[in-house]
């Protein structure tokens, strides 16, 4: 693998280790902080997701187009470099409102994801974009593996210790990107930078306008605010459902997410020259939608396991949904494109934490008579639904492939 490719593809996975890495000791980590519990520990949680998405939200856009005009190599370093502080701080605060800050600059940090998608794109030729975005789907995977897995085992030496993990290795990948990472956008495709389309809103308002954007960026939205439901309440819900402890709950994510790197890297290459990408999108949101069903009424822990492939094989629906859309826009646009899809995913990440942690909260109350954990699984599956639905009604000349 070329070290161009193999250092964007580390960039990805440290960004999804800034997801996962927190999740294994969220619920110790705020109940220390805090004094609360487990309900209460839930809701803060939520809080937490939700500003770190936020800024993903608000932040994206003006990465992916600072990075159309000034190259994505400065903005992916520059990035990285921010989370090793952030990484440090986080391992050494005792504060709710420091971690909350925390949070909010990590999550600035991370948004440089779409500058990562943007510099795939330069490197592959349109046709061949849906599986190069499968690379950092499985990336993002891998990063999934090594968060939860690396949170859960040092969680067991202290809640501060994953952080500092994660600090050493944001650290050896900026100087791997120094190094050996070019510059991949070309002289003639960098354009002007414009402060509209820095700006979430008027990203949207400007990029919708292209037929088809519009009600593939909905679709998004959808997948992600359910999709979301695993980092905002998985912790919790294996902590309510089964009792696990934060190593068995960190080796379940870890296996989620060595499945959904597998699919992504492998898996999706197949389904794409089966079904084509409309077909492998359908098949992504039909895989997703039975994972739902299932999971709220699973009762040990060796049936989670086997539902885990099916809950992967829901991630193909993604670069093939994003390979759609990438081949409506011309290369001049790409990193404008993947700040918006970057900013989709990011503003569901930022409802669904607070959505799905309500729902948890509300079905284990205390005063409940039967808690129902699994309750926020079911509200994700009527969001595949609509997604699906509306994907299905597309009219084909609208169709963004």
């Amino acid at each position: 693998m070329r070290l161009p490719v193999l250092f964007l593809l580390l960039t990805v996975a440290i960004d999804a280790m800034g997801i996962g890495l927190i999740l294994p000791v969220m619920p110790d980590l705020i109940e220390e902080v805090s004094g609360r519990g487990l309900s209460g520990a839930a809701l803060w949680g939520g809080v937490l997701g939700t500003v770190f998405a936020a800024m993903q939200f608000l932040f994206a856009p003006l990465l992916g187009a600072l990075s159309d005009t000034y190259g994505r190599k400065p903005i992916l370093l520059g990035t990285l470099a921010l989370m090793v502080v952030d990484y440090a701080v986080m391992g050494l605060t005792h504060s709710l409102v420091v971690l909350l800050i925390a949070r909010i600059i990590g999550g600035f940090a991370s948004a440089t994801h779409s500058t990562a998608f943007a510099a795939m794109a330069d490197l592959s030729p349109p046709k061949k974009r849906s599986a190069a975005f499968g690379l950092i789907g499985a990336a993002f995977g891998l990063g999934f593996v090594l968060g939860p897995t690396i949170g859960g085992l040092l969680g067991e030496f202290g809640t501060r210790a994953p952080f500092w993990a994660a600090a050493v290795l944001a650290a050896l990948n900026t100087i791997l990107g120094l190094a050996a990472f070019p510059e991949t956008i070309k002289p003639e495709n960098r354009r002007p930078f414009r402060l509209r389309e820095a700006n979430p809103f008027s990203a949207f308002r400007i990029m919708t306008r292209v037929p088809g954007i519009r009600r593939g960026l909905a679709i998004m939205f959808l997948y992600h605010v359910a999709f979301a439901v695993y980092p905002s309440v998985w912790a919790f819900f294996g902590h309510a459902q089964f009792g696990w402890s934060s190593a068995i709950i960190g080796s379940t994510l870890g296996a989620f997410g060595l499945s959904f790197a597998f699919v992504q890297a492998g898996v999706i290459r197949l389904l794409l020259k089966r079904f084509g990408e409309s077909g492998t999108v359908v098949f992504g949101l039909l895989c997703a939608a039975i994972a739902y069903a299932l999971i709220p009424f699973l009762d040990d822990t060796r049936t989670v396991l086997a539902l885990i492939p099916l809950a992967a094989l829901g991630g193909t629906f993604g670069p093939a949904m994003q390979g759609m859309m990438s081949q409506s826009l011309g290369d001049d646009r790409q990193g404008a494109l993947q700040g918006l899809l970057t900013s989709t995913a990011a503003l569901a990440a930022a409802v669904s934490p607070i959505m799905m942690t309500s729902v948890f909260a509300a079905f284990t109350a205390p005063e409940r008579a039967e808690p129902f954990p699994g309750a926020p699984f079911l509200v994700s599956l009527g969001l595949i639904v609509v997604a699906l639905t509306l994907f299905l009604t597309r009219a084909p000349r609208h169709a963004v492939a």
